[in-house]
């Protein structure tokens, strides 16, 4: 399965990734998305101080108003056209 980028405070989206089988990392530095399929972020502090140099190969999805069913739905979406 793919390999996920997650938020520390998005737990219950990490949960359901893991039971779906794929592998969960927490996102706590800029490096931490290395190696990541896709990114899942909270958007509470989405681009904060306006820095632009970070660089991703997957796609990064904003969880901010979605339920967790919501967001894996959008990980499997972006995983399987990639």
């Amino acid at each position: 399965m793919a390999r996920i980028g997650v938020e520390e405070s998005l737990t219950d989206i990490k949960q359901q990734l893991q039971e779906q089988g794929h592998e969960v990392v927490d996102l706590r530095q800029e490096q931490d998305s290395s190696g990541c399929d896709c990114c899942v972020i909270s958007g509470q502090d989405q681009n904060m101080m306006n820095m632009q140099n970070t660089q991703m190969q997957g796609s990064v999805i904003n969880a901010h108003g979605y339920d967790s069913n919501e967001v894996c739905q959008q990980v499997e979406e972006r995983i399987s056209t990639s």
